[in-house]
């Protein structure tokens, strides 16, 4: 196994960080579509119970079709994003582990003349 690790290891590792990272972004906002999605047909299941609003059938059906969807694509977006931050850190430990490999040189100041 070739433990050299070059500067193309490196940024392919960081592109594969910077993907992750986006993934991660699209989770939250899905994470907030399904509780939105919870939020609105709990409150419309719960004004049509107080007889708040007239009884539609069809607008029941899609409040408990909102709210049961919401908490499915939260159970799901939860599973997927507890494993994309899982490779996210496994990803940055490699980076780190790489750049800790390399065998760098400090870059002696020199005086300005200005």
């Amino acid at each position: 196994m070739n433990d050299e690790v070059s500067g193309e290891d490196i940024a392919r590792i960081e592109e594969r960080i910077e993907a992750l990272r986006e993934q991660i972004a699209r989770c939250a906002k899905l994470a907030l579509a399904a509780k939105v999605a919870i939020g609105a047909g709990g409150v419309w299941l719960a004004l049509t119970v107080l007889w708040l609003v007239p009884f539609v059938p069809f607008m029941l059906v899609a409040a408990l079709a909102a709210a049961i969807g919401g908490v499915v694509l939260a159970g799901s977006n939860a599973t997927t994003w507890n494993q994309t931050e899982a490779a996210l850190r496994a990803s940055e430990a490699m980076r780190a582990e790489w750049i800790g490999r390399l065998e760098l040189r400090v870059v002696e100041e020199r005086p300005t003349l200005h």
